[in-house]
C-alpha cells in the first residue's frame, strides 16, 4: 500500500515528539513493519525535528546565560545596597576580621598583579640573577 507525503510527514512529526509505534499504527492507519522503515529511511529528519522542538522547551522554560547572569546581577546590586545600610559595628571581632580578609582578597583579585618588567638585556649583569623569588608582602 502506497502512502501519500502527507502521512509520511506526519509519521516524521509525531515519532519526533515520541510517539509509540502502537500509537502511530493507530493513528495513521499504517502498519508496524511500514513504520519502522520509515523510523529507518527518516532519522535524520525525525532526529532533527526533535532536537528543534526540545531547544524550542528549553528556550522556554529555560532563561538563557545572559539573562541568568542578569538576574544574578540585579540580586547582587540589592543585596550590596542593603549591606550598606548596615552598621558594621555591631559585628564581633571574629566577624570584622573575616571581612576585612574576604575584602582584601577582594581588592587582590580587583587590582591583579602590579608586577614590573624590563627587557633582560637592560639589567646590569652584577644584578642579575638566572632566579628571582617574587616575594609579596
Amino acid at each position: 500500500m502506497q502512502h501519500d507525503d502527507k502521512t509520511v510527514q506526519r509519521f516524521i512529526e509525531l515519532r519526533a515528539q515520541g510517539w509509540s509505534y502502537a500509537r502511530l499504527m493507530t493513528e495513521l492507519n499504517v502498519s508496524k513493519p511500514t513504520l519502522i522503515a520509515w523510523s529507518r529511511k527518516h532519522q535524520f529528519e525525525v532526529q532533527n525535528l526533535k532536537a528543534i522542538e526540545l531547544e524550542a522547551l528549553r528556550e522556554k522554560w529555560l532563561a538563557s546565560t545572559t539573562d541568568r547572569v542578569s538576574a544574578l546581577g540585579e540580586q547582587l546590586h540589592q543585596i550590596e545596597a542593603l549591606l550598606r545600610q548596615r552598621d558594621v559595628g555591631q559585628l564581633t571581632t571574629p566577624q570584622l576580621h573575616t571581612l576585612a580578609r574576604s575584602l582584601r582578597r577582594q581588592i587582590e583579585q580587583a587590582t591583579g598583579s602590579t608586577g614590573f618588567t624590563i627587557p633582560l638585556k637592560e639589567i646590569p649583569a652584577d644584578e642579575y640573577h638566572e632566579q628571582v623569588q617574587d616575594v609579596r608582602c
